[in-house]
């Protein structure tokens, strides 16, 4: 198959750091080409691929000044795809709605994974507006806040096997992997550590927005305990080791997570996850496998002692069986193989509709003539 992948132009892919979306299309990029299939990355030019890379900006618009307004790069990128159409067979967007005005007109078919939540103001109009949109949510639990639309599937992120190895020993210290901010609650992971008496690793990025917050509640709470130390943002290298050497992963999220790419990372190096039973936790996390899902510090306190007890290599096991980069891959294929084949008959459907409506015209056309003829 052709296929194009259309990645946001926020940030490269894979980023550097921190960044969920465009870590997901260049994995499921990746391993496209390794399946066979022909593929084109539409993304930053910093970007890498196996692919075939069409530059839509020369570097990730996060690292570029005055670009804060994202909307004209991406609608410019839809009018480079919208040219080259003839060149894929199929069309997956990665960049929300930016797309849906323009896809209305063009005969390639096209699916859109939709990365973020979706219980934002607004959005239930727009979607209302394109019902028969096709789309792919990344977890069940994600598509709840929309109105009736085209779900052709969800499909669950994948990495690649051996990006996050498994390590069989693990550690004796609680990490937060992520974002520092209040929906994801690091206030909870250093009250758990502080009550569970083990060590914490902060690992985190601290947007703009969240600057306020970093330095108003939770610098102040990393200063006052000696067993919590805060990293800032780590590499996948250092990500690899940081989590492989983890006891566990705490994801004490306080919103409708769409997916949760962290919890995926602990599990590929066999590290349990204490989880809120929030958004997509439960459909990601096999409470008592994987790890804990808990809805209270003190049911997170406890759940220490028991998932540091669990066997590393079973958890390591629910990776291989559903998150891998490879299972993703061959979701993607299945839908995009069913949209080509629909796209097929429906194009067929309206060409032989056209054909019939040009000969009853004709044939029409050739009665009147003969007709006005007789008369005359």
């Amino acid at each position: 198959m052709r296929i194009a992948q259309v990645a946001p132009l926020a940030e490269s892919c894979p980023p550097k750091l921190y960044g969920g979306t465009e870590r997901i299309v260049h994995f499921l990029t990746d391993e496209l080409v390794r399946q066979g299939h022909d593929v084109t990355l539409f993304a930053s030019g910093d970007s890498q691929t196996e692919g075939k890379l069409v530059p839509c900006v020369p570097q990730a618009l996060r690292l570029v000044d005055g670009a804060s307004n994202l909307i004209p790069y991406h609608v410019g990128m839809v009018e480079q795809i919208r040219r080259r159409l003839d060149q894929f067979d199929l069309v997956h967007f990665h960049i929300d709605l930016f797309h849906y005005a323009a896809i209305r007109e063009w005969n390639t078919p096209t699916v859109t994974t939709l990365h973020g939540r979706l219980d934002v103001p607004g959005l239930d109009s727009c979607y209302r507006a394109f019902p028969d949109v096709p789309l792919v949510s990344i977890s069940d639990h994600q598509r709840s806040p929309l109105p009736p639309v085209n779900w052709v599937q969800t499909i669950y992120h994948g990495l690649p096997e051996n990006m996050l190895p498994f390590d069989p020993d693990g550690g004796d210290y609680l990490v937060f992997l992520g974002r520092i901010s209040p929906e994801k609650r690091p206030d909870r992971a250093i009250e758990i550590a502080v009550r569970s008496g083990k060590p914490l690793k902060i690992a985190a990025k601290v947007d703009l927005v969240d600057v306020e917050y970093w330095e108003t509640e939770i610098r102040p709470m990393v200063e006052a305990y000696d067993n919590v130390e805060y990293i800032g943002e780590v590499d996948e290298t250092q990500k690899a080791e940081l989590l492989g050497k983890a006891a566990a992963l705490v994801f004490p999220i306080d919103w409708p997570e769409p997916f949760g790419l962290v919890m995926i990372e602990a599990l590929s190096c066999g590290t349990p996850v204490i989880a809120w039973r929030n958004g997509s936790v439960p459909e990601v996390i096999q409470d008592g496998v994987s790890g804990r899902i808990v809805e209270s510090i003190e049911e997170a306190v406890a759940a220490v002692k028991v998932v540091v007890a669990m066997p590393r290599a079973a958890i390591r096991e629910q990776f291989d069986k559903r998150f891998t980069a490879e299972r993703m891959a061959l979701n993607y294929v299945g839908v995009y193989e069913r949209l080509i084949k629909e796209r097929s008959v429906e194009l067929n459907s309206v060409s032989h509709r056209n054909l019939r409506e040009g000969l009853t015209k004709r044939v029409s056309d050739g009665s009147t003539h003969m007709m006005a003829s007789t008369r005359a």
